[in-house]
């Protein structure tokens, strides 16, 4: 496959392909006498993986590392099952404070008269200079 059919194989983005290559995440496509990318099955695979692994909101570290104990029938699942524990810890503390942005904003509109005035306690808070909480 070229690298159109690849990225339509995966659904991960020709523009992407080449920085996975670029990175290192991936290894070089093969290539035709032209100069073409070309890939096979394994390549697509890989690529799948790491669609998958990025739809789960794993960094590019993380991947990388899923990929080499992917590829290591000798690893152990407890390798893998630390990264992907680590990783929701992650997503836990980033839903915390997530859930404290939006309890900010909602005290904060709350507080907005949303009229004609232009004192806005949601600028001011910005501003650095409000009386408003952010927590």
């Amino acid at each position: 496959m070229n690298i159109g059919e690849a990225a339509s194989a995966t659904g991960v983005s020709a523009k992407m392909i080449r920085h996975y290559e670029e990175i290192g995440l991936i290894r070089p496509a093969g290539r035709t006498g032209a100069g073409y990318r070309i890939y096979g099955p394994k390549d697509l695979s890989t690529l799948s993986f790491v669609r998958r692994a990025r739809d789960l909101g794993f960094s590019i570290a993380q991947i990388r590392d899923l990929l080499a104990l992917w590829q290591d029938r000798a690893r152990a699942s407890a390798d893998v099952k630390r990264i992907a524990s680590a990783h929701v810890e992650e997503m836990k503390a980033k839903m915390r404070l997530l859930e404290e942005m939006v309890q900010t904003l909602e005290h904060l509109s709350a507080h907005c008269h949303g009229d004609d005035r232009p004192d806005c306690p949601i600028l001011e808070q910005l501003a650095g200079g409000g009386s408003e909480s952010c927590a």
